[in-house]
């Protein structure tokens, strides 16, 4: 996973609450075995409204996804997570997330900004204004702005998961900063115990 620190861009308002899983990518694209491709499922069952904000050419190309409350909801699936970041999107923005989405996001890099209520609102409808808005999102401080629009509010994020991103460790990640350990532990492994998965064949 790559570091995040600060993200910056244009955003897509989506002024709707309660956003499951299943309508962030429905059940159809489950069959994929591949991470990737999974952009062109986003929303697609929304997307097949043309007025659907995010077949409005107005928001093209923009990273970062501003929604309503209660966004990521529902099943487990990474798959949501993963559609949102083949689509481009680097952030999503709500006043509340489904806790295993929150979860799976901050680790596949997608920045969850938990803000209240009062700023999520006026970032909707400031983006829903002036599609050329630009948001900032500031991970070390936990800043979110958007400075042409009079609107900076801090967000919420545990320490260990602004860590996390700002230094780019996943699970994988977050095992290796004790590689020297693990390699010192193996060293010293005795040579009757298993130490390779062709041993056990």
């Amino acid at each position: 996973m790559k570091p995040v620190t600060v993200v910056t861009g244009r955003a897509v308002p989506l002024d709707r609450s309660d956003i499951d899983t299943d309508q962030i990518i429905p059940s159809d694209w489950l069959k994929r075995v591949e991470r990737t491709g999974f952009g062109a499922g986003l929303f697609s069952e929304w997307r097949e409204t043309p007025d659907f904000s995010l077949n409005r050419p107005e928001y093209a190309g923009a990273t970062i996804l501003v929604a309503g409350p209660n966004f990521g909801t529902g099943s487990s699936r990474e798959h949501a997570v993963w559609a949102l970041t083949d689509y481009g999107f680097s952030a999503v923005i709500s006043p509340r997330f489904g806790d295993i989405f929150y979860n799976n996001a901050t680790k596949s890099g997608l920045v969850p900004v938990r803000v209240d209520p009062g700023t999520g609102r006026a970032l909707l409808d400031a983006v829903a204004a002036d599609p050329d808005l630009e948001i900032t999102v500031d991970i070390p401080r936990l800043l979110v702005a958007a400075p042409a629009a009079g609107i900076e509010a801090h967000f919420e994020m545990d320490e260990s998961t602004r860590e996390r991103l700002v230094n780019g460790w996943d699970d994988i990640g977050l095992t290796l900063r004790h590689e020297e350990a693990i390699s010192a532990y193996e060293s010293r492994r005795p040579a009757w115990m298993v130490t390779t998965t062709t041993q056990l064949a």
